[in-house]
């Protein structure tokens, strides 16, 4: 028999969320026992969930909409958890679209697993323009095809998540909240492994600031260390980034400001000549990739220049706040 498996999508109720649910619909194999829909919204209006529930076909009976509170991803996937009953949840992101034999994919990855398995991740594909080279955000949803443990589509056992007190609920954004319980996975034990179904993870459409905001993912970048270590970046496969480069830009921006202020104009030149040749360097490590489309190049200097300070801000601040946090586990008890 086919292992039974609930499917939970935490959701915004955007524009996506019909496209995922249709395509849910119409992949083929073993249907889920259960879906539960977390309407993740403030303040949430029933009505803008009716196109999109429509399209769910005869999988609207076995569907739940529980309210998230709009607490964030990882609170909304532990809501999700305590609302299933199957052996097996199954998280989907609400800007996806499984593959046409998901459902007989996915049983068949689970089918697959070992007692000590506790996870299995799905194959993301995000497609790019083929006429032109991608944007420095288009590149930034690419890298979500490399990610590990990626819970835009991931298969967990319902009991190994409740041993662990599901989703630390700390992480407020969709960023680092999937590596966090992969590792306390792992130290607990468990396996993951990856599975074989795909999913298709479309680049949605977004303002030239979404990088500048993307900075505050630091601050959960310090939870991390705190949580995990120093060393949690090659623990979870996980890129550094520029944050070194980012807090020595700051550093010589603000020493140029100091010592303006002091009246040392040879000294404030040199830093002031530091900061513009990291600042440089930034930008075009961002722009020589893309299309240098004006629209384009003008984003990419205009937030290279906003991007390290703002970095530093959110890095500095999250060590502060999360100083003294304890483990989830302790939290969740």
């Amino acid at each position: 028999m086919s292992p039974a498996y609930a499917v939970v999508i935490p959701t915004l109720v955007r524009d996506t969320l019909a496209d995922c649910l249709a395509a849910l619909a119409a992949a083929t194999g073993p249907e889920p026992q259960e879906i539960v829909l977390v309407d993740d919204r403030p303040d949430p209006d029933p009505g803008r969930l009716e196109h999109p529930l429509s399209v769910l076909g005869d999988l609207r009976e076995r569907t739940t909409v529980v309210p998230g509170g709009g607490r964030g991803p990882a609170a909304a996937r532990n809501t999700g958890l305590r609302a299933v009953t199957s052996p097996w949840v199954a998280f989907l992101d609400d800007d996806v679209q499984v593959g046409p034999h998901w459902c007989e994919q996915l049983t068949q990855d689970l089918a697959d697993t070992t007692p000590d398995t506790a996870g299995v991740q799905g194959v993301i594909a995000v497609p790019l323009p083929g006429e032109r080279r991608p944007t420095d955000w288009e590149r930034g949803t690419a890298g979500l095809a490399q990610a590990r443990w990626i819970t835009a589509d991931m298969a967990y056992r319902t009991d190994a998540l409740q041993q662990l007190g599901g989703f630390d609920e700390r992480f407020r954004r969709a960023f680092r909240e999937d590596a966090d319980l992969a590792l306390r996975v792992l130290d607990a034990g468990w396996r993951i492994r990856q599975g074989r179904r795909t999913t298709r993870h479309p680049v949605r459409p977004t303002d030239r600031w979404v990088s500048l905001r993307a900075q505050r993912g630091n601050a959960d970048d310090a939870l991390m260390r705190h949580l995990h270590g120093p060393d949690w970046w090659p623990r979870a496969v996980a890129p550094r980034g520029r944050l070194r480069a980012h807090l020595a830009i700051t550093a010589t921006g603000a020493a140029a400001c100091a010592l303006a202020a002091a009246g040392r104009r040879r000294a404030a030149a040199v830093a002031a000549l530091g900061w513009a040749a990291g600042t440089g360097e930034f930008a075009w490590a961002r722009i020589a990739p893309g299309p240098r489309t004006r629209n384009e190049v003008t984003t990419m200097v205009v937030t290279s220049a906003l991007i390290p300070p703002a970095a530093t801000w959110h890095w500095l601040s999250g060590l502060w706040r999360h100083r003294g946090a304890p483990a989830w586990q302790e939290v969740a008890s």
